[in-house]
């Protein structure tokens, strides 16, 4: 989960209650959407991480995907062959920056050298490590050479393209050749944006966009109800008291978002594989989708989601605990019962802290769900929710309620998050997870450029995951809107689980008032 990837910002559009809105007010309404989201972006700058693949309304990269995860051109003129390791690009002629500069591939050279420059130690770096340089010979041509073949290539060309020259360390106004232009940011609060009427892909129909910042869900939810945003992202729970209202649409996404629980693997409790291997078994996945997700979901088994290509169908599970055979498990290992009801091995209890974000209600219950769980095999999960300042130095000692996930390229994400080069970098590996031949097939499916060759590296990763239960991997989620109005253009895609402004709220660019 890399925080601080997707837009947001906040404001008050307050319609008139117990009333019809005035004239003036709809118009309003229809031309200024509200999109409250739940995580602030640390930076509006591509090179140092901002929506990388595709879910800035600012920036365009050379591709960009559709709500099928199909890639189509963007700026780009059209999707290269990828071959061997030199990839060329033509560029769509007449694209302009927001400044009124011309889009050349010396543009898009610097946006990528600037990433790859480890001098700007760009969060985003290890992801373009297949990159050698990148060369524009001429004005509309720009050539990938890679170190190796590299099958994600066009995957990673979603990335915002800058002028060149650009600051690598420049947080703020930032300068694009996206559908909006960016208007100004107030930290905590708000970003606004304009629709860019010399966009190349025709200027959106909603002339003002505003991310409005509500990290809370039940803050995001009181404020979609009293009228102030178009639309948001809410927990499935939290959607059904929009469900009958007049006005108002639920929309649901599936998506390879999942939630689970990050083992730190240097500490004696959570270190201890049969630990695992038991709350593994303890856990009631089944009541967690029925209850928490109020049914928006399904069980999960392994980082890579269900119904996708790269999906190893042998990982899997039954959603009903198996606290008998959990029991057992223990027992084995040596864990005895004591006479607290916490099992003890060696005189270390079976004891550990379990973190969530203190605002993410669904993280919270899904962490309430686990410790229950937990309690009836012996294991005491003390909960602690805390915001992400709190979390992040404790990631080596303490367990987290993370979330990951991709439809993507499965390099994406499950490179760092197993390799053991990203070992206790933040949120990449926190729990120190170190497997020579993970390693290995991380490597294979990255470096080798036959699909066959890579489901097999990807499968067998899969396996190896679920063999060492480096995670405790509890839901898929879909993900659930609520939106305010009759609109065109809303579109329901499979999602990631960074899709603030991805997703179903990406696709406001497309959204028109219905006539």
């Amino acid at each position: 989960m890399r925080r601080g990837l997707s837009l947001i910002g906040a404001m008050a559009l307050v319609l008139a209650a117990c009333s019809a809105p005035s004239q003036d007010g709809a118009a309003q309404a229809r031309d200024t959407v509200v999109l409250g989201l739940a995580s602030e972006p640390d930076t509006l700058n591509p090179m140092l991480g901002y929506a990388p693949d595709g879910g800035s309304l600012l920036f365009d990269g050379l591709v960009r995907r559709t709500p099928d995860l199909r890639l189509q051109p963007a700026l780009a003129e059209a999707l290269p062959e990828v071959e061997g390791t030199e990839v060329t690009f033509k560029l769509r002629q007449g694209v302009t920056f927001h400044d009124g500069r011309p889009l050349t591939g010396a543009d898009v050279a610097y946006t990528y050298e600037q990433v790859l420059k480890p001098a700007n130690n760009s969060p985003i770096r290890g992801d373009y490590a297949a990159i050698d340089k990148v060369d524009a010979p001429d004005a509309r041509t720009v050539v990938f050479h890679l170190k190796h073949p590299y099958a994600p290539i066009l995957q990673r060309a979603t990335l915002g393209i800058v002028p060149s020259g650009s600051d690598p360390a420049a947080t703020a106004t930032p300068v694009g050749t996206g559908p909006y232009t960016f208007g100004s940011w107030t930290k905590g609060d708000k970003i606004t944006m304009t629709a860019n009427a010399r966009y190349w892909g025709g200027a959106p129909a909603v002339p003002t966009l505003v991310l409005a910042y509500a990290a809370d869900d039940n803050a995001r939810a009181t404020r979609m109800a009293a009228g102030e945003f178009t639309a948001t992202e809410l927990p499935p729970k939290a959607v059904a008291r929009f469900r009958n209202e007049p006005g108002v649409t639920v929309h649901e996404a599936p998506s390879a978002d999942y939630r689970g629980v990050m083992f730190p693997l240097a500490q004696p409790v959570t270190g201890d594989l049969a630990v695992r291997r038991a709350l593994g078994l303890a856990v009631d996945r089944s009541a967690m989708v029925s209850v928490i997700l109020a049914g928006a979901g399904a069980p999960a088994f392994g980082p890579i989601a269900p119904g996708t290509d790269w999906h190893n169908p042998a990982v899997t599970g039954s959603g009903a605990p198996d606290r008998r055979k959990a029991v057992q498990i223990l027992e084995e290992a040596g864990w005895k019962p004591g006479a607290d009801g916490v099992r003890a091995k060696d005189g270390t209890p079976a004891r550990f802290t379990l973190m969530y974000p203190a605002g993410d209600s669904l993280r919270k219950e899904l962490a309430l769900a686990v410790a229950s769980d937990a309690k009836q095999i012996g294991v005491d999960v003390r909960l602690a929710g805390l915001d992400w300042s709190a979390i992040e130095p404790r990631l080596a000692k303490d367990a987290l309620i993370m979330g990951y996930g991709t439809p993507f390229d499965p390099d994406y994400t499950n490179y760092e998050l197993f390799h053991s080069s990203y070992a206790g970098q933040g949120l990449f590996n926190p729990g120190r997870y170190e497997n020579a031949q993970v390693d290995r097939l991380l490597d294979t499916g990255r470096r080798t450029s036959g699909q066959a060759e890579r489901k097999k590296a990807y499968d067998e990763l899969q396996r190896r995951i679920a063999e060492d239960a480096i995670w405790l991997y509890l839901v898929y989620l879909k993900h659930t809107y609520v939106v305010r109005g009759d609109w065109e253009g809303i579109t329901v895609g499979v999602e990631p689980h960074e899709h603030a402004t991805g997703g179903l709220l990406g696709t406001v660019v497309n959204w028109k008032p219905a006539s």
